[in-house]
């Protein structure tokens, strides 16, 4: 399946926020966003500028961008959500954030169990995630109310994740989600509304776009 390759700072740099891509060096000084906070490029101070100029259809597609790389989707999988969430009951928006927010590997991170989304889906495509007991390596796997998500894995595994939760400790967990204490396991309370997303999204934006 084709991913993205090159460096994701520059993702951050583009959208003109830290979009957290890199666990915990998007928190200290190393963070490529922090020392340069402008768009990349030979003259990114100059269009960095130039972002208050931006067209109504920029705006939209900024956003669109911005979102996708939050999550690590593909346009092609994004329109697929889009379409999804748009026959789906219920606000649009809210339904497609939803969306994306039940991906096993966003719950992964969410949970504090992956330092990132990227990090997520290399755990959950080694084979390490059961869910509800069984083995899933799908990241884009959408997890229901109830469901119950375990991390599995040798002595060595299991000592990595401790390590990663010690950093991740100070992170909050969505209400929606409920991590086991001194368990690599968490559950599925209830699914996400709009108020458990914490990144600042404008999926009117996105909307206006796609309906076009």
């Amino acid at each position: 399946m084709a991913r993205y390759r090159d460096a994701v700072c520059r993702m951050c740099r583009r959208e003109g926020m830290k979009l957290f891509l890199k666990g915990s060096r998007c928190t200290t000084d190393k963070c490529s966003f922090a020392r340069r906070a402008y768009v990349p490029g030979q003259h990114g101070k100059m269009r960095s500028k130039m972002r208050s100029k931006l067209t109504e259809y920029a705006l939209q597609l900024r956003e669109k961008q911005k979102v996708r790389r939050i999550y690590g989707i593909l346009e092609k999988q994004f329109k697929n959500y889009f379409r999804r969430a748009s026959r789906a009951k219920g606000i649009t928006g809210d339904v497609l954030l939803q969306l994306l927010e039940r991906r096993l590997d966003s719950v992964i991170f969410n949970l504090g169990l992956a330092l990132s989304r990227t990090q997520a889906r290399q755990i959950i495509n080694h084979g390490h995630v059961r869910v509800n007991g069984r083995k899933v390596d799908l990241p884009s796997y959408l997890v229901k109310a109830g469901d119950e998500i375990k991390l599995v894995g040798k002595e060595s595994f299991t000592n990595f994740i401790n390590q990663v939760r010690e950093i991740c400790k100070e992170r909050s967990i969505p209400l929606w989600l409920e991590l086991i204490a001194n368990k690599l396991e968490g559950k599925i309370i209830r699914l996400p509304v709009r108020d458990d997303i914490g990144m600042p999204i404008k999926e009117s934006l996105i909307i206006e776009l796609y309906s076009k």
